[in-house]
């Protein structure tokens, strides 16, 4: 967390048309209907005011005027508080904690393997091991309309920047992945997921 002088009287984003960290705050941002100025920036050549409010330099990273958030689960966390409606998060705290250790596993079990295959480490085992994690819980996900719930919440904004990005990472679900299927269609259709992709991101299922 950084506070800053220079006060930004809209809430800004630093964003990347790519990152699926980027990605996940963006549709957050659409759930809540928060107006918010977006900075585009090329990791290749990141703006100086960036470096200057971020010591790590990376995206997300959210300006709130005098406050500055980076890390995407930190960064929608807070707009959760900040925006309480509509819930993104459930009421009571054991199911709020389950909530937050699964955002954790879902990072570590299959968003590192996604950073994985972007980065061109490991690729086919990276593929592989993603292919068949998520297969393995595939009926999982025809059991509520949500992931393990009756409310799209945060788990869902993040599963469903993943599973938008299975085409560009080689990943093809064989027809026993049907619920995983079904359940991405239904969070594609939401008018405030479309709204949340860049143009880069659109041409990833063109």
């Amino acid at each position: 967390m950084t506070l800053v002088t220079n006060k930004r009287s809209v809430m800004t984003l630093f964003t990347n048309k790519i990152s699926h960290y980027s990605h996940r705050v963006r549709l957050v941002l659409a759930e809540k209907g928060v107006t918010v100025d977006f900075v585009e920036v090329d990791p290749n050549d990141r703006p100086e005011e960036l470096m200057e409010l971020n010591p790590y330099g990376m995206v997300p990273t959210l300006v709130d005027r005098d406050l500055v958030l980076y890390e995407a689960n930190i960064i929608v966390e807070y707009l959760e508080e900040r925006f309480p409606h509509p819930p993104l998060m459930p009421v009571y705290p054991v199911a709020r904690a389950r909530s937050r250790l699964m955002l954790s596993r879902i990072d570590r079990d299959w968003f590192s393997l996604v950073d994985k295959i972007a980065k061109g480490q490991g690729v086919e085992q990276a593929r592989k091991d993603l292919y068949d994690s998520l297969l393995s819980v595939a009926p999982v996900f025809a059991d509520s309309p949500y992931f393990l719930s009756e409310e799209f919440t945060l788990v869902d904004c993040s599963l469903a920047t993943l599973l938008w990005r299975l085409p560009s990472l080689g990943i093809d679900l064989p027809e026993a992945a049907k619920p995983i299927m079904k359940y991405a269609k239904r969070l594609f259709a939401r008018p405030t997921f479309q709204s949340s992709l860049s143009d880069a991101e659109k041409e990833m299922r063109q």
